[in-house]
């Protein structure tokens, strides 16, 4: 049973990272910065969910569907101390309004990676508690997803599906704090068969640039592939690798700036003063692009509160 040092933490304050969501606006995918209507604010925090009692929200993916924008990310659930992937709505990408939970499982959810396919909607949500990468298909969209199919079975982090070359492709990252590698599968069919990559893994104990940031873009011809900077901290910023060549047998990327700058990093101060690690960009125009991205900051909380608010409904927050 808990002994009395044990009660008597709950009610010293600590610290911890609160991941937030904002909308960045630009020219390209490599020149982003805060859309103008936000002016340094979020468009989503734990604090904008209603009766939803969370720590954070992260990982969003967006797009376009019946003259609006939806939004999919991960709440971390502070009652059930797991996540579970959100939906939110604007007409604008700039006024979002929740809209409740739309997936939850027995295990942690994240990164709902969701995108259309021969006239329907899939989810491919991060599912390394479960081991395996799992493919929900919607029977009625946006709320209503039941699982379609085990794509690959593994320990693998933030698998991100894209098409190329008459192909299906996926990176994700295996054994995150670990092995830390970054491995590819490619199939021919969205549900499979899923086959490794011939150079699998493509690296090795890489937490610079091995773990994928978000969607795979299509920019100008080129394919830029998003990764999250972990090395010495945590989601500490976004580096974005052009694809040169991806081919079963080979595969070839090159940093986006000859500096291997970061496109995302905290701003300082904030809702993203500490780091950020997301980014799903969409083209809205020509040299005119819109995204969904995250970022945190550093948080005091009392853990006694957080016990409260998460079994008390009417808990202010």
């Amino acid at each position: 049973m808990p002994g009395l040092l044990d009660y008597l933490a709950l009610l010293r304050p600590r610290q911890r990272a609160e991941w937030s969501i904002g909308i960045y606006a630009g020219q390209s995918p490599m020149a982003m910065g805060p859309h103008p209507s936000m002016a340094g604010h979020a468009a989503l925090t734990c604090r904008s969910l209603g009766a939803v009692r969370a720590d954070g929200v992260a990982d969003p993916f967006m797009l376009r569907h019946e003259g609006e924008w939806l939004m999919f990310f991960e709440i971390e659930n502070r009652r059930s101390g797991k996540g579970e992937i959100g939906l939110a709505r604007s007409p604008d990408a700039a006024a979002w309004r929740f809209e409740g939970v739309v997936l939850t499982e027995s295990f942690h959810l994240s990164y709902p990676q969701v995108f259309e396919h021969d006239g329907a909607h899939y989810m491919v949500p991060e599912s390394a508690a479960a081991k395996g990468v799992r493919l929900y298909k919607a029977r009625s969209f946006p709320r209503g997803w039941e699982l379609q199919a085990e794509l690959v079975s593994g320990n693998f982090a933030d698998a991100t599906l894209f098409r190329h070359g008459g192909r299906w492709w996926m990176i994700a990252l295996e054994g995150f704090r670990q092995t830390d590698a970054m491995v590819i599968f490619h199939s021919e069919r969205l549900e499979g068969p899923w086959w490794p990559h011939a150079g699998n893994p493509v690296s090795v104990h890489n937490r610079r640039t091995a773990r994928p940031a978000g969607r795979v873009i299509d920019s100008d011809g080129q394919l830029l592939r998003l990764t999250q900077d972990c090395e010495s901290l945590y989601g500490r910023g976004v580096r974005a690798y052009v694809i040169e060549e991806l081919k079963p047998q080979t595969f070839k990327e090159r940093p986006a700036f000859d500096d291997d700058r970061f496109i995302l990093a905290g701003s300082g101060y904030g809702w993203n003063a500490s780091g950020m690690h997301h980014m799903d960009a969409h083209q809205v125009g020509q040299n005119e692009w819109i995204a969904c991205v995250d970022g945190r900051r550093t948080v005091w909380h009392w853990p006694v509160w957080d016990r409260l608010q998460a079994r008390w409904p009417g808990a202010p927050k």
